[in-house]
């Protein structure tokens, strides 16, 4: 594939001899940070979350993968039509449509399993669906660069990093089944783990955060087009993947899931595609879009955790004083065991339950003696 960039300012030819002399050492210093951070993310953070996935639901998955079809549905459909409305909508150059397109190409990103065990989400979905989607992306990802690409007359070859595709394969699946074995083997050990895991984390993401806003302090005025693209990217993700997997039918806590693997993008495939694709001039220009997608879908993931937080936290409140109001006026009333509510909130989460012999005899067993059901319900 070959892109046609002689009448844009952004090619090579055309270029201004005034550019910035710092652009090699400034690319140099994001790939040295995106390859380390990447790896120490990639190793600790997938063990950990790793812990907390059941070999059983994790078969379970792959036996019915209802979850795991509407996901790359979402990551191979919806992101790369999306990125390719964006580019054409806001009239972008040729180098910054390729750069929007190959971002909404890539795979998802570990970054959204964190954040997906910070919302309760179903983490054997979430790991599930972003290593299917990293095996998806040696196909789909040529094939849907190609597709959206025909009309643009390109002359650029656009080289896919296999070799980076199947690194993060190794760095992902390894660590995630050697944490399936702890949980297996030592679950109470497990549960720790996966706690000191969310924690590390969360620093990790805020020092990824921190360097990448000190290092392209110089990309921030680049394009701001560009800049609004890579702000509105992840959130159009966000609430695509939402209302696609609320229109399949799929349980709550899996339409949080594939919400968040939909927004998220792997950063550094796309770095890694740019860097073997593009000279280095170009590229002082390109990096600035997943440089910037990176920190806004951090922040988005952020907001989206701080969000569900305070609805968990205010739906606890709600119904913990609702609970109160009914011991007050049933003090004769026995309450349900911790083994029942548990039960009732899992079977709750999963969806609707279809009522069944023995729920209409718990039905008839609530009702007084004189045939009155009771108020204390």
């Amino acid at each position: 594939m070959r892109a046609n960039c002689s009448r844009s300012p952004a090619c090579s030819a055309n270029a201004s001899r005034e550019e910035s002399p710092v652009g090699p050492e400034v690319h140099g210093n994001l790939e040295l940070v995106f390859t380390v951070v990447s790896a120490v993310m990639m190793g600790l953070l997938m063990f950990s979350l790793g812990c907390s996935v059941e070999f059983r639901k994790l078969w379970l998955h792959i036996r019915r993968p209802w979850g795991i079809a509407v996901g790359l549905l979402c990551q191979f459909g919806l992101m790369p039509l999306i990125a390719y409305l964006l580019a054409i909508s806001f009239s972008l150059k040729p180098a910054q449509a390729i750069a929007v397109l190959i971002m909404g190409c890539c795979p998802g990103g570990t970054i959204s399993n964190i954040f997906t065990f910070w919302v309760d989400g179903d983490m054997d979905l979430s790991i599930t669906m972003t290593t299917c989607s990293t095996v998806a992306a040696l196909g789909m990802m040529p094939l849907c660069l190609y597709l959206y690409t025909l009309s643009w007359n390109l002359e650029q070859t656009l080289t896919i990093p296999y070799q980076n595709i199947g690194i993060a394969l190794v760095c992902l699946t390894i660590p995630v089944a050697f944490g399936i074995y702890v949980n297996y083997r030592w679950p109470k050990q497990s549960k720790i783990i996966l706690k000191i895991g969310a924690i590390l984390g969360g620093v990790l993401l805020l020092v990824v955060a921190v360097a990448g806003m000190v290092l392209a302090k110089g990309f921030w005025n680049s394009d701001m087009t560009l800049l609004t693209i890579s702000f509105i990217f992840p959130l159009i993700g966000h609430v695509a993947g939402f209302l696609l997997a609320l229109l399949t039918h799929q349980s709550w806590q899996r339409c949080r899931t594939i919400s968040l693997e939909t927004g998220a993008q792997n950063i550094q495939m796309c770095v890694t595609m740019l860097q073997l694709s593009f000279p280095a001039k170009q590229l002082v220009q390109m990096l600035s879009f997943p440089l910037a997608y990176g920190l806004f879908q951090l922040l988005d993931g952020f907001l989206i955790v701080a969000a569900y937080k305070m609805y968990k936290w205010r739906s606890k409140n709600e119904h913990r004083k609702k609970n109160t109001g009914r011991e007050e006026g049933c003090h004769n009333k026995k309450s349900p065991s911790p083994n029942e509510t548990g039960a009732f909130l899992e079977m709750n989460e999963e969806g609707a339950i279809t009522p069944g012999p023995s729920v209409l005899t718990d039905l008839h067993t609530t009702r007084e003696p004189t045939g009155h059901v009771s108020s204390c319900t």
